[in-house]
């Protein structure tokens, strides 16, 4: 009889241990992922406040315009994938959003003139001016916004 209570005893205290071990391991794995989110969640904030760009020369090309975006801020424009134009239409009364198109086409916007981008090709950094050109399906546009990958945006008006 005694060494079924003691056997009884030891599996309940292994089951306790055991218990112990995943609650503890759980716990500890859900820490590490909020830590991880609260970093990506910081990084991303730093990146937000060193990026800046401004919107100069946009002129009207008949239903399509050009204008130059100049990099004032402190890091590298590149995702041009991701970046957005939206442009308001005088005749339609209505916002149209253009994404980006290396090789242009209606509808879209593309980078017409790259400067003198030797340093790091195809990337807008600190200093340097792009030439874009947006390809609308309006008639008459009047005001545009330029919006970058993680949220910055300028504004103009033709």
């Amino acid at each position: 009889m005694a060494v079924a209570d003691l056997i009884g005893a030891a599996v309940g205290v292994l089951l306790l241990v055991i218990v112990a071990y995943i609650l503890v391991g759980s716990t500890l794995s859900v820490a590490e992922t909020v830590t991880n989110a609260q970093k990506a969640a910081a990084l991303q904030e730093q990146i937000q406040m060193r990026t800046d760009f401004s919107i100069d020369e946009a002129v009207a090309d008949g239903p399509d315009f050009n204008c130059t975006i100049n990099n004032t801020g402190r890091e590298i424009i590149s995702d041009f994938r991701h970046m957005d134009v939206i442009v308001y239409d005088n005749d339609t009364r209505d916002y149209q959003l253009y994404l980006y198109n290396a090789t242009g086409g209606p509808g879209t916007w593309t980078i017409t003139d790259k400067g003198s981008d030797i340093i790091h090709p195809s990337e807008l950094d600190p200093g340097e001016t792009y030439r874009i050109k947006v390809m609308t399906e309006g008639i008459s546009p009047y005001w545009f916004q330029i919006t970058t990958a993680n949220g910055i945006s300028a504004s103009g008006f033709l």
